[in-house]
């Protein structure tokens, strides 16, 4: 059993379509795969949200969600200006625990960056990883600004003695400018964690057969292999 924790530089790099693709991936690999969302923001209650499409575009049914707030906001904020109650970081704890139980593989995907206050007494997604002793993979934008939001992550990933899995591109450009062609070469220097993998822009509107069989070949393979299909989460 082994659970791996999902972040991002920032909102909208691409966390949810990774999220789904490490999950197909682990499953093509025979593995049984369960994801939590521990906060879910800006979708209103009945409305599909990010465990919906994780679960279309990889067939995981296996999923949770704690929370749930209307506005587009850091859950802890959301939950204060919808007068709902704030999530606690050893609920997020039980949940991901309940479902490790059960599953070869856990993937918790986060909100917003790293940093973000997901609840109750401003808790972080790397609260939730030291309690669960999970290492984080960074899911990074290719862009301008990447390198340092990316060192800057990886640094608080680290500093709290953390295991940083590597680096995910959420969204490489079908023609790559100079600024990406560049990070792609520097990504690794600055941050000192390799960049193992990235996915294709627009593959989050691909169906479920064709992002399935092609997940698995957006990922380094002997990355692939350790990480996600290998016994490293359970003994990093």
């Amino acid at each position: 059993m082994s659970v791996l924790m999902v972040t991002g530089t920032s909102t909208d790099v691409g966390k949810t379509v990774v999220t789904a693709a490490l999950a197909a991936t682990a499953q093509a690999a025979g593995r049984s795969v369960a994801v939590c969302k521990p906060a879910q923001t800006g979708v209103a209650p009945g409305e599909p949200g990010d465990l919906a499409e994780v679960t279309r575009l990889s067939g995981v049914t296996a999923v949770r969600e704690l929370a749930r707030y209307p506005e587009p906001l850091a859950p802890d904020t959301a939950a204060r200006r919808s007068g709902m109650p704030l999530l606690h970081c050893a609920d997020v704890v039980a949940a991901v625990r309940a479902l490790d139980a059960g599953h070869d593989l856990v993937l918790v995907e986060g909100a917003g960056g790293l940093l973000v206050r997901m609840g109750e007494a401003g808790f972080t997604l790397v609260d939730v990883a030291r309690a669960l002793d999970a290492p984080v993979v960074v899911v990074a934008a290719a862009g301008l600004g990447t390198l340092n939001h990316t060192e800057l992550t990886i640094r608080a990933i680290t500093g709290a003695g953390l295991s940083c899995a590597g680096t995910i591109i959420g969204s490489w450009p079908d023609h790559p400018g100079l600024a990406e062609r560049c990070n792609l070469v520097d990504l690794p220097v600055v941050t000192g964690s390799g960049v193992v993998g990235s996915v294709p822009a627009g593959s989050g509107s691909l169906d479920a057969e064709t992002f399935s069989a092609a997940a698995p070949g957006w990922f380094d393979s002997g990355w692939r292999t350790s990480v996600l299909t290998g016994d490293w989460l359970t003994g990093h």
